[in-house]
This record gives C-alpha cells, structure tokens and sequence, in this order.
C-alpha cells in the first residue's frame, strides 16, 4: 500500500472513495528495558530530550503503523483515512500503541 494515501482527513484530495471495509488497527505492546532504563535514568539526571525512550516511542509507532497498513491491505484496501494513533500503559513499564483508522479503495479523479 502506498503510504502516502494514509490520512488523518476522512477525504483524500484528488481521489474518490470507492469502497469502505471498516475500521483497521496495528497494535503493538512495548516494555522498556532494564538496560534502556538505566540509560534514560542517566539521561534524565542531566535533562533534556531522553534519545532512548524518544526512540522506542518512535519504533512502537512505526511498527503500530505498519501492522495497521498490513491489516488494511489484506482487506483489499489501497488507502487509510481518518488515521489516529493511541497509547496506554497497561502496566508500570509496560505501553500498548494503537494504530487506526478506516481502510477504504480510493480512486483517482
């Protein structure tokens, strides 16, 4: 699927929708290390950005987007709308990210 027609709007300029299939989802539940831990704690004492959880939170959305993307295609979708993104801990240390949205066959007009 081209990721390019993954949008937050519920519309795509310059396409048609011609099928909706429902709502698609990438779930991926992430734990942060005792090393990675240890790392950020060293991090935090001096303040700033925390590179290492920055980064584990980007990957845990990549791979959420990813899974979402997969679920779509195996639908038959070639688009994504209404895209969104949630997390929750489930557990001290312990996240849940949540990649949606409304898998649709678009058409250029």
């Amino acid at each position: 699927m081209d990721h390019t027609l993954v949008t937050t709007n519920f519309q795509l300029d310059g396409y048609k929708i011609t099928k909706n299939l429902g709502v698609v989802r990438g779930i991926v539940v992430r734990s942060r290390s005792l090393i990675g831990n240890i790392g950020a704690g060293f991090q935090i004492l001096f303040g700033g950005n925390i590179t290492l959880y920055t980064n584990l939170c980007e990957q845990t959305r990549r791979d959420a987007f990813e899974v979402m993307i997969q679920h779509a295609a195996q639908l038959g979708a070639n688009s994504v709308i209404g895209f969104r993104y949630d997390a929750t801990e489930i557990m001290a240390g312990v996240s849940e990210v949540l990649a949606y949205g409304t898998a649709c066959v678009v058409e250029k007009v």
